[in-house]
């Protein structure tokens, strides 16, 4: 299977751009904590885990999208 008939679907396209996000930010997060760009303490949780309940809507909202019958 070629790249462009992997994203020929849209399922698969949203779920490729949520992964990617998700990876940005894990990235991000590593990235400032190696370099010492920013304090990386308790006050980031919250952060993390409201990012990652967003994707996780995000996911169930694609999925639920794909269910739904075309018009």
């Amino acid at each position: 299977m070629g790249i462009q008939e992997y994203f020929e679907s849209d399922l698969r396209f949203y779920y490729a751009i949520g992964v990617c996000v998700m990876g940005i930010y894990v990235f991000g997060i590593a990235l400032s904590a190696v370099l010492d760009l920013a304090v990386i303490d308790h006050r980031l949780i919250p952060l993390t885990v409201g990012f990652f309940l967003f994707m996780f809507v995000y996911f169930i909202s694609v999925s639920v999208q794909a269910l739904e019958p075309d018009s």
